[in-house]
């Protein structure tokens, strides 16, 4: 069955990513990574907002009502959500220039997994961190496009990609802290076809939605790792998913238009807008994140 799609944001993102909904303010925020922009938008009406950031950020996390939490080139910042007011919190690779933040998630627990990336995404500059409680641990070493950090609704499992790779793994995990408690296991092996494992979601029937890179779609995984479901997009650049409304029971998607000359930009206009899926999901809300 065709999945109708609209625009649920027509401000183009040259690198559309992090999307985030927060349910207290019924708003979905995320981010134009090369454009060094902070979007937002009430699911609920008007227009969207866009915000200048003093670096490349990424992701967002709500800490509580007056605070989120953003990852950036050089760690974590507190965002003071009445005066926009944005304060260096936490630094992570701030002495690296190769690197910047890329895809992050907050565990049920309460933990942030945040990944990193080279500028020009080089072959093994990255990692993947968890933060929980003022500590820092790095989990992944030597990755080179970070992407696809999501966690099972019960904190059993986290999963990641390397979108340069396009092996999506599962790690099993301690439900308390977030932290691995287990071996990697190759959850689904995408390698060699069309397209990059990009952003992911989990649902509350344990189904992994993905943002497919390159292929103009948003495809779905059972439990087991099975690919149950590919819904097509009107832009071949999706980059992530989020569950936003009063039940977090629609998608939203952003995109981008990176790496897209004026010719295809000309033939494809809704490349870097955020995208709305008329599909009913049973989703979750984001946890907040523990500092």
């Amino acid at each position: 069955m065709e999945v109708g799609v609209s625009i649920l944001s027509d401000h183009i993102c040259h690198l559309g990513e992090g999307p985030t909904y927060d349910p207290g303010t019924d708003t979905l925020f995320w981010f134009d990574i090369l454009g060094q922009k902070l979007l937002e938008k009430r699911i609920g009406g008007g227009e969207t907002i866009a915000r200048d950031l003093p670096e490349i950020m990424s992701a967002l996390a709500v800490v509580n009502e007056g605070n989120q939490l953003l990852f950036g080139e050089n760690g974590l910042s507190l965002r003071d959500v009445k005066t926009g007011a944005i304060t260096p919190y936490f630094a992570i690779e701030a002495d690296n220039p190769v690197t910047r933040s890329n895809d992050a998630r907050v565990h049920p627990c309460g933990a942030f997994w945040m990944g990193t990336m080279g500028k020009k995404a080089e072959t093994g500059a990255g990692s993947i961190y968890w933060f929980f409680k003022g500590e820092l641990r790095k989990l992944v070493a030597d990755i080179s496009i970070p992407n696809s950090i999501c966690f099972s609704p019960d904190g059993t499992a986290a999963y990641y990609t390397d979108t340069m790779v396009n092996h999506l793994y599962r790690i099993p995990c301690d439900p308390e802290t977030g932290l691995p408690n287990g071996e990697k296991q190759l959850f689904f092996d995408h390698s060699g076809q069309r397209g990059g494992l990009d952003g992911s979601v989990v649902d509350a029937e344990g189904v992994l939605w993905n943002a497919r890179w390159g292929a103009a779609c948003l495809d779905a995984y059972s439990p087991d790792g099975r690919r149950i479901r590919t819904i097509s997009l009107p832009t071949r650049q999706p980059s992530c998913p989020a569950f936003i409304g009063t039940n977090a029971g629609r998608l939203a998607v952003t995109s981008a238009w990176e790496h897209m000359d004026e010719a295809a930009r000309k033939a494809e206009p809704q490349a870097g807008m955020t995208l709305l899926l008329d599909l009913p999901v049973k989703g979750r809300f984001e946890p907040r994140v523990l500092i």
